[in-house]
């Protein structure tokens, strides 16, 4: 059995957690993350939503042979996805101190 005033107290909680949650999405927006490969001759940036926002060549490296320019473009952006994905965890685990798990939510 619930104490009095329980369930409001309960409801109040789920309203403040999913309040927290939209802003932490919209901070994953606006946050970008690094990815790089080649010593930084190629490098990606990743928004939180685990979208690629900017590839950056390095010129040097176009002389190259084709496979390794696409292996390095590869590497990188591999990099920044795994990247931006520990940073949305970290930032819904620190919203629901850990409750989460290994839950999935849809754009994380």
């Amino acid at each position: 059995m619930l104490p009095k005033g329980g369930i409001n107290k309960m409801i109040k909680k789920a309203q403040e957690m999913q309040s927290q949650m939209e802003k932490a999405q919209a901070e994953l927006n606006s946050i970008e993350i690094e990815g790089q490969a080649g010593g930084g001759m190629v490098s990606v940036r990743v928004n939180g939503h685990k979208e690629l926002v900017a590839l950056n060549i390095d010129p040097e490296i176009l002389n190259e042979d084709k496979e390794m320019i696409e292996d390095m473009i590869l590497a990188a952006v591999n990099q920044g996805l795994q990247n931006a994905g520990k940073v949305a965890e970290e930032k819904m685990n620190s919203i629901t101190g850990g409750m989460m798990g290994k839950i999935k939510i849809p754009g994380m």
